[in-house]
């Protein structure tokens, strides 16, 4: 058995590591290498260039792929481009900007996980018959009796396992996370370590086709018709304002509204139908129950039988929760406080066992109810 729990020679043993130009996925193509394994890089160019603006930092753009071969090069791996532009296109930039324009706060590293990357990148690597796919992401992998599970990382602060909710449990048993019980410093060192070009260079920062955080632009590039002026109403629906277009404002939102109060108030929610903005006190956004479509379960239906941890955003808290399933759909009570929940968000589940916090899978959410008002 070699490390990556596969009854072969590291020799004997073909992986595909995908190779996003930065120093995650360098190291593990890095670390594969030295322990000797038959490694293929994989690099996917996601989009035509975008002018990164100073200070930006993206991932999957040209200077990156460009990393990802001098990196190749320097391993001694073979490496590959594979040019997705159009299927990232279709599956990641339409579904953000449909997410953005129906009045959601939608995800795309996660519709990029569960399509181009884990989905067709699976694909190619089991076509060219390797044991399996290694990515830097940072989560812990444990398998037990041929079934993998997939636990929160080492390091918190990197822990990446909100955005990997949709993996597939076939997916899962194929895929190996080698960074997921060190933290990012060792990884640099490593990174050091292997004289990589890329051990210093900065991680990605902003979503890539969005490499200057201005979501608007780009969906008035693609969606011009999308900015249509409303009204701004409070939770009693009295009008208090205009605004120039809904995809300008989310959920929780403070700054920006242009309406004056004596009191801060928050967009509480975003009715596309008659294209308001309705806003109110913080207590407004108080949510006390979500509701999910989509799932993707990671478990038993046992396993949500006792209480339930849920995420719903990637920097924030696990929260106490009772989750019903029912079908591709479930509701999930909160019984924690938490404010400025949105459709669209993803919504995953953990379990708390002797090994750490298990990924239970997840879904999206559709719809909220919090005091106030429902959504």
């Amino acid at each position: 058995m070699n490390s990556l729990g596969i009854k072969k020679s590291p020799e004997s043993t073909r992986v595909v590591v995908a190779m996003s130009g930065g120093v995650d996925s360098s190291v593990v193509a890095g670390l594969m290498k030295e322990e000797g394994y038959n490694v293929t890089g994989i690099t996917l160019k996601l989009y035509d260039d975008i002018k990164k603006p100073e200070g930006g930092r993206q991932c999957c753009a040209g200077q990156d792929i460009l990393d990802a071969k001098r990196v190749s090069e320097q391993l001694d791996i073979k490496h590959k481009i594979l040019f997705y532009q159009k299927k990232f296109k279709t599956e990641v930039i339409d579904s953000f900007i449909d997410s953005y324009v129906a009045g959601e706060t939608p995800i795309p590293c996660v519709q990029c996980n569960q399509t181009v990357k884990f989905r067709d990148l699976f694909k190619y690597a089991k076509d060219l018959k390797a044991d399996a796919l290694i990515t830097g992401h940072y989560v812990v992998r444990m398998q037990n009796n041929g079934t993998a599970k997939m636990y929160r990382a080492k390091d918190l602060n990197r822990d990446q396992s909100y955005f990997l909710f949709s993996t597939s449990q076939e997916q899962l048993d194929y895929l190996r996370f080698p960074l997921g019980k060190i933290d990012k410093q060792e990884t640099r060192t490593i990174a050091s370590k292997l004289k990589l070009n890329v051990a210093e260079k900065p991680d990605s920062q902003d979503i890539c086709f969005v490499p200057n955080g201005d979501y608007s632009s780009v969906i008035k590039k693609f969606r011009p018709e999308s900015f249509k002026e409303g009204n701004i109403v409070d939770i009693k629906g009295n009008k208090l304002g205009k605004h120039e277009g809904i995809i300008n404002y989310t959920i929780g939102q403070r700054r920006g509204i242009k309406v004056s109060s004596s009191e801060p108030l928050y967009v509480v929610d975003i009715d596309t139908k008659t294209n308001t903005i309705k806003i109110g006190p913080k207590e407004s956004l108080i949510v006390k129950k979500i509701f999910l479509r989509d799932l993707n379960i990671l478990g038993k239906e046992k396993d949500f039988e006792d209480l339930i941890y849920i995420k719903v955003r990637s920097t924030g808290n696990l929260l106490k929760s009772k989750i019903k399933l029912k079908g591709n759909f479930a509701s999930v009570e909160i019984l924690e406080k938490e404010t400025g929940i949105s459709p669209g968000q993803a919504c995953v589940f953990y379990s708390k066992d002797s090994y750490g916090d298990r990924v239970l899978g997840g879904g999206w959410i559709h719809k909220t109810e919090n005091k106030n008002l429902s959504t």
